[in-house]
C-alpha cells in the first residue's frame, strides 16, 4: 500500500501530527501508520556550505580570495544533525512512499526547511503543502482534509533561497573581509549593521540634543487648576521666560476668572488591534523587560507544548473571514481564570461579533494574528511566565468583542484679565473593551472636573509659573528598537523621499521572525550592550560602523532588499535578478574595505594576558555578563569572568552576579552585597528553598554564555581556533 512522508520541522510537532494521523509504530527516527510515515527535522539539517567547502583554499581568511561567489551554492547536511537528515532521506527514498506532505512551520523559513531537504535527498516525488495556524488536533485534521499543491508555494522558496543566499554573499564576504583587514573580530550582515546603526544614530541625537527650558502659567482655585494659552499661538508653554514673567506680574492683581466657555465632547476609543509576534514582543518589554528572544520562545511552548495559542511568527494583527464560526469556540477555551466572566459576557449574547477592521481578509498574508486556540487550558500547567503571556494574548482577544470605550471629555475656558486658561476632564459613559482590563486597574485614571458654568466667576488662589526642560530622544530599549526595525523610515537622514516611502510600505528592516535573532547576534559578536534596560553600542560597535561600507548600514538600502523578497515571493520579481544585484553590492564593499586606510584599536585590554597564545585579552560585556576574549582574532580563546543569574540580592532584590571559579565562585550585587556560593546554597537551604547544586549553576553558566549555532559562528570558530563547539 502506498504511503505519504509527512515532514514536520520539530519532533514535538511531528508527535502531534502523527497521533492524530494514528501513526504508533515507531522507527529510526519517524513514526509510521497505516497510510502516513511522519519524520521531522530538528529546525535546519539541511544548509549552504562554508566557503573551505568550495575549495579548500579558503578555510584561511586571505583578502586576495574575496569576494568569494559560489556558483551555483551548494547544500549540504549540518553536521551535528546528519543522523537525523540520513533518517529522512531513508524515508525519502522508500518504494512505499509516493508522495511528500510538507508540514513544517507555514512560511519562507519552514519552506526553506523542506525543499532543501528534498533537494538534497534529490527527491523528486510530488508534494503536498499542509499549511495550518496553529497545531491542536482540530486544526491538523482539517489541514490534512484541505492540503495544498506544493506548486503554489514555489515562489515562496525561491524567496527564502534568495534570502540565504544574499545573506551568505553579504555576511561571509563582508565579514571576512573586514577581520582580515583590521586583525579583529568584526562581524556584518544584510540586516544586523544597519541595526546596529539606528541604535548609533540614536545615540548621536542624544549627543547633539541640546535641552531648553520652557514656562507656563497655572491659575489655582479650589476646584481646578486651569493652564494658561499664550496670545496668538495658543501654546501652553514658551521658551521666553521674560515675557512670561511680565504676563505674570500683569496678572498679579487678579482676584477672579470668568469662565468663557464650557464644551463638552462625545469621545470614543476602539479595542487596541489583535498582536503579531512585534507587538507582542514590546508589550512584554514594556510591562516585564523582557528580551524579544525570551518573548518568542515563551510564545513558541504556548503554540508547540500546551497548543492554546495559533503560530507565532505572523506579521498580521487581523483575522480572515472564514474564521468567524470558530470565534465562539476560542472563547469558550479562554474562559478561565479571571477572564471567565468576560468571556461569558461575550457569549452570553449570541453569536460573537469582533470590532469593525479586525476581520480583514485583505490584511492577512500568510498568518493571521496571533489568538487563542479552542484547545481546553489548565492554567496550573503553565509557569508563570507563559500564563503572563497567554494572560495578555487572551484579554486582548476577548477586548475586539466589546464596544469601544466611551467617555465625554469637558473643556473649560477661563478668562484672567486678558489672559485665557484651561481645564479638561473625562468623565466614562461606558467602560466597553476596558472592562477586559478592569482587574489591572486600567481603566480608573481618569480626571473627571467639577461642575462649570458658563458667565460663572471664580475665586482665584493665586497664578502660578511652571517650568521643564526639553528632553532628548529616549535610548532604545529592546522593545522600542524592535518598533524600529519594524518601521525605521524616521532614520532616514537624507535619504530620499521615495525610499521613506518604500520603508513605510515594506514592513521596515528584517522580517517579523528573524528581529530577535538578530538583537541577540548584536549582543553576542559584542557590538551593543545594555545597562539596564537601555542599549548602548560598544566602542568595538561604533568602530565597526565606522569601517563598514556605507551602504551596508543603510536600513533604506535593506528595507529596499526586504521589499524585493517580498515581490520574489509573490511571483513579481525573479530571483536571479535580486542575487545578480547582491553580487554587485558585495563586490563594491569589498573593494572599498581593501582601499580603506582607517584603524582598529581595541581600547578594552584587561591587562590580562590569554593563557593560550600570550596576547592581551579583551573585557567584554555580554548581555548576561562579562567575559574575557583574546585580541588575537587567529586564538580565538575566551573565559567567563562573570554571569548575571536569576538569584536574587538578599538586601536590594536585584539579580546577582556569579563571579571567579570553582570553590571560589561568589555572587555580587551592584549594592554592595557579597556572597560566597557555599554560603548562598546554606542560606537557601535554611530558608527552605531547593539547593543549587555546583552542577546547576555550571550548566545554567554554559546555557547563557553559549554562542548559536550558526554558519556564521561556525565560520568563525574555524578561523579562530576556538574549541568549543
Amino acid at each position: 500500500m502506498s504511503k505519504s512522508l509527512v515532514i514536520a520541522e520539530k519532533p514535538s510537532v511531528a508527535r502531534d501530527i502523527a497521533r492524530v494521523l494514528k501513526c504508533g509504530k515507531k522507527g529510526n527516527g519517524f513514526l509510521e501508520g497505516d497510510q502516513y510515515i511522519v519524520t521531522w527535522a530538528l529546525g535546519h539539517l539541511v544548509t549552504h556550505a562554508d566557503p573551505e567547502q568550495y575549495n579548500q583554499s579558503f578555510k584561511e581568511w586571505k583578502m586576495e580570495d574575496l569576494p568569494i561567489i559560489p556558483d551555483p551554492f551548494k547544500l549540504v547536511p549540518i553536521r551535528q544533525t546528519t543522523k537525523q537528515f540520513n533518517a529522512v532521506k531513508t524515508q525519502l527514498n522508500r518504494n512505499d512512499v509516493n508522495q511528500i506532505i510538507i508540514a513544517t512551520d507555514a512560511g519562507r523559513e519552514g519552506e526553506l526547511v523542506a525543499r532543501w531537504i528534498l533537494i538534497k535527498a534529490k527527491s523528486r516525488k510530488p508534494v503536498k503543502r499542509l499549511w495550518i495556524s496553529s497545531v491542536t488536533d482540530k486544526a491538523i485534521k482539517d489541514g490534512f482534509n484541505n492540503l495544498k499543491d506544493g506548486r503554489q508555494y514555489e515562489h515562496l522558496f525561491e524567496a527564502a533561497v534568495a534570502r540565504a543566499e544574499a545573506d551568505w554573499v553579504v555576511g561571509i564576504n563582508a565579514t571576512r573581509a573586514l577581520t582580515v583587514k583590521y586583525n579583529a573580530q568584526l562581524s556584518t550582515g544584510r540586516v544586523q549593521t544597519p541595526t546596529l546603526a539606528m541604535i548609533a544614530n540614536r545615540e548621536q541625537q542624544i549627543k547633539n540634543f541640546k535641552s531648553k527650558t520652557f514656562y507656563g502659567l497655572q491659575a489655582l482655585t479650589n476646584s481646578a487648576t486651569f493652564t494658561w494659552h499664550e496670545q496668538g499661538t495658543n501654546q501652553s508653554n514658551s521658551f521666553n521666560k521674560e515675557k512670561v514673567e511680565q504676563t505674570m506680574k500683569a496678572l498679579d492683581a487678579e482676584k477672579t476668572g470668568q469662565i468663557i466657555d464650557v464644551k463638552t465632547t462625545p469621545k470614543k476609543t476602539p479595542a487596541p488591534s489583535l498582536f503579531d509576534l512585534t507587538e507582542l514582543q514590546k508589550e512584554s518589554h514594556k510591562r516585564w523587560g523582557w528580551s524579544a528572544k525570551e518573548t518568542l520562545s515563551t510564545l513558541q511552548n504556548l503554540y508547540e507544548q500546551y497548543k492554546i495559542v495559533t503560530y507565532p511568527r505572523t506579521d498580521s494583527k487581523h483575522l480572515t473571514s472564514d474564521m468567524r464560526d470558530t470565534l465562539a469556540d476560542r472563547i469558550k477555551s479562554a474562559a478561565v481564570g479571571d477572564n471567565r466572566a468576560a468571556a461569558n459576557k461575550i457569549l452570553s449574547k449570541g453569536k460573537p461579533q469582533a470590532q469593525n477592521g479586525v476581520i480583514n481578509d485583505a490584511l492577512v498574508s500568510d498568518h493571521h494574528a496571533i489568538i487563542p486556540t479552542e484547545e481546553p487550558v489548565n492554567l496550573r500547567a503553565l509557569s508563570d511566565k507563559e500564563y503572563k503571556l497567554y494572560d495578555m494574548i487572551v484579554k486582548r482577544f476577548l477586548a475586539v468583542f466589546y464596544g469601544p470605550y466611551q467617555y465625554d471629555q469637558t473643556v473649560v475656558s477661563m478668562k484672567v484679565g486678558n489672559e485665557q486658561f484651561s481645564a479638561k476632564g473625562n468623565t466614562v459613559r461606558d467602560e466597553g473593551w476596558k472592562a477586559v482590563y478592569l482587574q489591572e486597574d486600567e481603566s480608573s485614571n481618569e480626571r473627571s472636573l467639577p461642575v462649570f458654568k458658563k458667565g460663572e466667576e471664580i475665586e482665584l488662589r493665586g497664578i502660578a509659573m511652571t517650568n521643564g526642560e526639553t528632553k532628548p530622544p529616549a535610548r532604545f530599549n529592546e522593545g522600542t528598537l524592535l518598533a524600529a526595525m519594524e518601521n525605521p523610515s524616521q532614520f532616514m537622514g537624507d535619504e530620499s523621499k521615495e525610499l521613506v516611502k518604500t520603508l513605510k510600505e515594506t514592513g521596515g528592516i528584517g522580517t517579523v521572525a528573524t528581529r530577535a535573532d538578530i538583537i541577540e547576534k548584536l549582543f553576542k559578536s559584542f557590538v551593543i550592550e545594555k545597562k539596564g534596560k537601555d542599549l548602548y553600542t560598544t566602542s568595538k560597535g561604533r568602530q565597526l560602523l565606522d569601517l563598514a561600507p556605507e551602504g551596508l548600514k543603510s536600513p533604506a538600502l535593506t528595507a529596499e532588499w526586504e521589499t524585493e523578497l517580498n515581490k520574489i515571493a509573490k511571483g513579481q520579481a525573479k530571483k536571479a535578478d535580486f542575487i545578480n544585484d547582491m553580487i554587485e553590492f558585495t563586490k563594491k564593499s569589498i573593494s572599498d574595505i581593501k582601499k580603506s586606510d582607517q584603524k582598529f584599536k581595541h581600547d578594552n585590554i584587561s591587562g590580562k594576558v590569554c593563557s593560550e597564545c600570550g596576547k592581551p585579552m579583551l573585557e567584554v560585556n555580554g548581555k548576561r555578563g562579562k567575559m574575557l576574549v583574546c585580541s588575537d582574532r587567529t586564538c580565538g580563546n575566551k573565559k567567563k569572568i562573570s554571569t548575571v543569574t536569576n538569584a536574587r540580592c538578599p538586601v536590594c532584590h536585584k539579580k546577582l552576579e556569579l563571579r571567579g571559579e570553582g570553590d571560589g565562585r561568589m555572587f555580587a550585587c551592584k549594592c554592595g552585597h557579597r556572597e560566597k556560593l557555599s554560603a548562598f546554597e546554606k542560606r537557601k537551604k535554611e530558608t527552605g528553598n531547593k539547593k543549587v547544586s555546583k552542577q546547576d549553576v555550571n550548566k545554567y553558566m554554559k546555557k547563557q554564555e553559549e554562542p548559536e549555532n550558526t554558519a556564521m559562528a561556525d565560520a568563525l570558530a574555524k578561523l579562530f581556533g576556538n574549541k568549543e563547539d
